[in-house]
């Protein structure tokens, strides 16, 4: 994981080289490993609660469904990451907090609606499929969800929060 994590925050940093300033391409790559950990907690902990009281056992479903949370996060996060880099070459970086606030409301409908047909889909498996793919199915439900709510709640608002404290220190 820590391998995989420096070669996500290595490949955004190269994407976003082209990021003007007061933006950092490294700090793009930073803040979504930041958001894909916490939906990685957020399941993997949720699990040790169900393990704890229901006997749900990690198995490799978990494990695939774990990768595609974590795939899916990344990629729900860079969608954001690419809009505040577009906005910030086009209107310049005059206030960062702005910029990155215009390009969430931007993504905000085309995340939601393709999270939403992810779990919508997630759900009917839920009801119609086996048993064998019971947990697989609620531990993607838990990511999905928290992989869209990280993208655009967590990982945005920590690159802003971030270059506060720039600018407080200069």
């Amino acid at each position: 994981m820590v391998i995989a994590s420096i070669l996500i925050v290595l490949y955004i940093t190269w994407s976003f080289r082209s990021v003007p300033k007061p933006a950092s391409s490294l700090r793009f790559g930073i803040c979504a490993i930041i958001a894909l950990i916490h939906d990685a907690l957020v399941v993997i902990g949720i699990f040790s609660i169900l393990g704890h009281f229901l006997g749900v056992q990690i198995d490799s479903l978990f494990v695939t469904a774990l990768l595609t949370i974590i795939g899916f996060s990344v990629h729900d996060t860079i969608v954001v990451f690419d809009r505040i880099r577009e906005n910030l070459i086009k209107t310049g970086s005059s206030n960062f907090a702005n910029v990155v606030n215009e390009s969430i409301l931007q993504t905000l409908v085309r995340s939601l609606r393709t999270s939403l047909t992810v779990i919508l889909v997630l759900v009917a498996l839920l009801l119609f499929g086996g048993e064998s793919i019971r947990w697989f199915v609620v531990a993607l439900l838990i990511g999905i969800t928290s992989g869209t709510y990280s993208s655009i709640f967590n990982a945005a608002p920590l690159l802003v929060l971030w270059q506060e404290l720039l600018d407080r220190k200069q």
